[in-house]
């Protein structure tokens, strides 16, 4: 064979031996190594040619290689598949073979297609209702007892406005308050009512995020309640809404029923409530402000609002107009030039003129308490929203024949006098009065002031004044309930002597005091009926203390006065707490009655189809001063109309035609109010005056008002002015001449002569250790301290009424009332 033939062979036996799947011409080339082997392994024996195959040798060789190749492989193979036969696969947990990705899957299209389903069913069963009566309900109906319309709250307060009368801008500012995707989307906002959804679920209450559509829905459509059903349903209704309402319709309802405070439905309302001007005439600015107050109108309305309030408005008002510059509404360089508008002070209603005005106020407050109390709303703030929102018809238990004789008795007796141009004083002066039946429990009559569209606050139910000496009767209806004694272990009546010496010290208390009496006149050794008679002062103190202060504050409570955060301190015995014409005549008209509990009510009933009715028909309680206690006050205090200070201007009144009176006079600290409560068997009339800044509303004196009837010193007592006024009404109406029903054999109502003492003061103020009393009645003198020695005389001063004033009784201070910035009448103030 030759060398080509071999080079052949070798070549052949080479190819046959490659594996299938590898090409020859892709073989690597031989490594160095692999070559030197080859040149120096010896040739192999030359095979036969047999019909051109290649030789044996190379077959062989390619077959070995075949299958050491295969095998070696196999082997490996084998034993993987030998592991793999003692073990298999681990099987597959229960939890991955119950929630595999495709069961997963499958639920969540289930879940999703069963949810879309629903609300798809939802969506065409839901109608768009009509609209909530409730939200065009425009007034309250308030009536006098006779049926006769009084007045209608409300009917300005809510005024439609087309959309096109307010300014766009205007507009812009209410959908930067609250909705800057208004324009552009579906009318609903999927992530803000789920979110409601869920705290109402959990009972988180109310969450914003609503769209403007859906606040109109909920305004106009529903109703203010916090449901899972109800949040479903506007979700419902405003998707319907959108796709059938243009935006401007949708705005124009929301702007229209919305509640801006200040008892204004809509955006006219409050634009005169706030601005006094059109809905068309508003500026950005004060678009902007309105659009604000939307978010908490009470805490927001800059009237009443505290610091608090008025920083938060202000952030708000920032927001809504950087929303509108951000949105292209508005010029970035007229932004940054507005200032924020300070709204006007509030303005009353039209129709509540002069006394009207103060009825509609006090009646609003009595209904919301009372529907507080009887659980139709949880708080005096949603109870306002329920009386505000209107659609209630109020009769008052207000007698117009003598509501008109009592404006009729203020005038001619007090402010037909008063002139403020010659004297600066007379236009501090307000005058409260209320009128009650003591059988009833009917407020009959009301004096508020002098108008309320000039002085909003209540002067009838204000209760920022102090009722100075006509809380001594309260002193002594405890002492005589409670059967107390003096220091010396005597039991108190109205013939008791105690020591009347000016500034006196308490004896018994742990609390040193020592009150001054009017003037700083001295009395001696007088009793409680002089005492009474002549508002002593020291005498009072003591009696406060021998009785238990804490137990006098226990009987004021319960004769209807609000205690609940007084000290029980011997200066409480000058009446330095507050208190108003309406709580005083409740006082006064349950002793009238016996003691039983008498509770001024104003409202005879209101009715409202969606709430139960409301009936004044259980006005007197129960029996909380002992018959005979009570009925002892009252003959003692008609001691003070026939003998003391109340003398001139009821007793010897003109009008009286035997008309039987018992009553009470009192002039607080530095003359700052002065008061006569008084009443026949039949009426009970509180009357108060009271000094007030006209422009700041802070407390001044009343000394140096008018030419009538004052002091030397010029002081208003309680025996002025409000005794004539008093008189002049009660004798007008009340001609009937009755006999007080009295069930005691105690005070001047029964005694056929004066029990006082000879004694009197004596102009001498020197102290002597020796007290004398000559025709001493049959209990001691309660001296507990030196007194004085007096001089007796022929006949006992009449002197001027005590004013409780002492260098050591604590003042009650003077809070600061805006007569022409009032608090909203429903805004919780209860004032």
């Amino acid at each position: 064979m030759g060398r080509a033939d071999e080079r052949r062979a070798r070549q052949s036996g080479g190819r046959r031996a490659a594996p299938k799947n590898r090409s020859p011409r892709r073989e690597a080339p031989p490594t160095r190594s692999e070559s030197r082997s080859a040149v120096e392994a010896p040739e192999a024996p030359e095979a036969p040619d047999t019909a051109g195959s290649p030789a044996p040798g190379g077959r062989a060789a390619a077959r070995r290689a075949a299958a050491g190749k295969k095998g070696g492989r196999g082997a490996k193979g084998g034993g993987k598949g030998g592991k793999g036969g003692k073990g298999g696969k681990k099987e597959k947990s229960l939890i991955r073979r119950i929630f595999t990705w495709k069961k997963i899957l499958g639920a969540f299209l289930l879940m999703t297609t069963a949810v879309i389903g629903a609300l798809v069913w939802l969506y065409v069963s839901t109608p768009i209702p009509a609209g909530n009566p409730d939200a065009d309900l425009q007034s309250n109906v308030y009536k006098y007892d006779d049926g006769s319309i009084a007045t209608r709250d409300g009917d300005v307060n809510r005024e439609n406005v087309d959309l096109s009368k307010v300014p766009k801008a205007v507009q812009h500012t209410f959908v930067a308050a609250e909705n800057k995707t208004f324009y552009n989307d579906a009318g609903v906002d999927l992530r803000g009512t789920t979110r409601g959804i869920l705290n109402t679920l959990m009972g988180k209450g109310a969450q914003g995020g609503s769209t403007i559509t859906q606040q109109y829905v909920k305004n106009y459509y529903l109703s203010q309640e916090q449901t899972v059903t109800r949040k479903l349903k506007e979700l419902i209704i405003s998707l319907k809404l959108d796709r059938e309402k243009d935006k401007d319709y949708i705005l124009a309802g929301y702007i229209n029923t919305s509640y801006y405070g200040r008892g204004a439905y809509g955006i006219q309302a409050a634009a005169q409530a706030y601005y006094r001007v059109d809905a068309d005439k508003l500026t950005v600015q004060q678009g902007a402000y309105l659009a604000a107050l939307l978010q908490a109108p009470s805490q927001y309305d800059w009237a009443v609002a505290t610091d608090t309030g008025k920083r938060l408005v202000k952030a708000r008002w920032n927001y809504v107009l950087d929303n509108m510059v951000e949105q292209d509404w508005l010029d970035k360089t007229d932004r940054e030039k507005m200032t924020f508008p300070e709204p006007m002070a509030p303005k009353a209603a039209p129709g509540q003129e002069g006394q009207t005005g103060y009825l509609v106020y006090a009646a609003n407050v009595e209904l919301a308490n009372q529907l507080v109390a009887t659980g139709i709303a949880d708080d005096f703030e949603s109870a306002a929203a329920l009386v505000k929102k209107g659609g209630w018809n109020i009769e008052l238990n207000i007698d117009k024949k003598k509501q008109k004789a009592l404006e009729t008795a203020v005038k001619d007796q007090l402010t037909s006098k008063l002139d403020a141009k010659k004297r600066s004083v007379d236009g501090d002066v307000q005058a409260g009065a209320v009128s009650v039946d003591p059988k009833t429990g009917a407020v009959v009559a009301m004096y508020g002031g002098k108008g309320y569209t000039d002085h909003y606050v209540n002067n009838a139910t204000r209760t920022d004044y102090q009722p100075a000496s006509t809380f001594k009767p309260v002193i002594l209806a405890a002492a005589f309930d409670e059967n107390a004694k003096t220091q010396d272990g005597d039991e108190i009546t109205a013939n008791t002597l105690y020591d009347g010496t000016s500034k006196r010290p308490v004896v018994g208390s742990d609390i040193g005091f020592a009150p001054e009496n009017e003037d700083d006149q001295d009395y001696g050794d007088v009793t409680v009926q002089t005492a009474l008679n002549k508002s002593i002062n020291s005498v009072f103190a003591q009696m406060g203390v021998d009785v238990g202060m804490d137990k006098v504050l226990k009987v004021a409570d319960d004769l209807g006065m609000d205690t609940k955060d007084l000290k029980a301190v011997p200066a409480q015995t000058l009446g330095t707490m507050g208190a108003s014409p309406l709580q005083m005549a409740g006082v006064y008209a349950t002793l009238d009655n016996h003691g039983k509990k008498v509770t001024p009510a104003l409202i005879k009933t209101a009715t409202n189809s969606a709430y139960p009715t409301f009936k004044h028909t259980d006005p007197i309680g129960e029996q909380v001063v002992d018959r005979e206690a009570a009925d002892s006050v009252t003959s003692v205090l008609t001691g003070v109309v026939d003998d003391g200070t109340a003398k001139k201007s009821v007793r010897d009144n003109p009008l009286r035609k035997g008309q039987k009176v018992a009553g009470k006079t009192g002039t607080s600290d530095n003359n700052k109010s002065a008061w006569f409560t008084g009443y026949t068997p039949d009426l009970v009339t509180s009357v108060g005056l009271f000094g007030e800044k006209a422009k700041t509303g802070a407390q001044v004196s009343l000394t140096g008002a008018t030419t009538g009837l004052t002091t030397v010193a010029g002081r208003i007592n309680g025996g002025g002015f409000p005794a004539q006024i008093w008189a002049a009404y009660t004798f007008g109406v009340s001609t009937k001449v009755t006999k007080f029903d009295l069930d005691t054999e105690q005070g001047a109502a029964v005694q056929t002569s004066s029990p006082s003492p000879t004694t009197s003061a004596s102009s001498s103020p020197s102290p002597s250790n020796t007290p004398t009393a000559t025709n001493t009645p049959t209990s001691k003198p309660t001296t507990g301290a030196p007194t004085p020695t007096n001089t007796p005389t022929a006949n006992t001063p009449t002197s001027p009424e005590p004013t409780g004033n002492t260098t050591t009784a604590p003042s009650t201070g003077e809070p600061t009332v805006d007569p022409t910035n009032p608090p909203d009448p429903l805004s919780g103030d209860g004032q």
